[in-house]
């Protein structure tokens, strides 16, 4: 008997692991304007070519870039536009939390939170 298929769950939480690191985040915010070679991207990740080339890896094993050799150069780009969107969509997120958060500090800060 063949083990069943791990739940969905637990499936989402390995996805969001493998976007747990800034570096790989800023790599797929890169790739989301189009294409980019390794080159292209090193100065703006800001982490060495070894461990950009292990983020890489990790984002190729989880399916969400792809590679190819031109030249002598080695390009990426994302799998599907539905990553820019996953990123665009924690911005948006992000941002409204971030308001929620100034708006607690502005109440504490008045009379209104004493």
């Amino acid at each position: 008997m063949q083990d069943a298929a791990p739940p969905l769950y637990r499936m989402k939480a390995d996805f969001f692991r493998t976007l747990g690191h800034p570096a790989r985040i800023r790599i797929l915010e890169l790739l989301s304007d189009g294409d980019r070679s390794v080159a292209d991207m090193l100065p703006e990740v800001g982490v060495g070519a070894t461990n950009m080339s292990q983020h890489l890896a990790v984002l190729r094993r989880a399916g969400l870039v792809i590679s190819w050799r031109e030249a002598s150069n080695v390009r990426y780009s994302l799998t599907s536009p539905r990553v820019a969107e996953l990123l665009a969509c924690a911005k948006s997120i992000l941002t409204g939390v971030v308001a929620g958060q100034a708006e607690i500090l502005e109440f504490a800060a008045t009379d209104h939170g004493a």
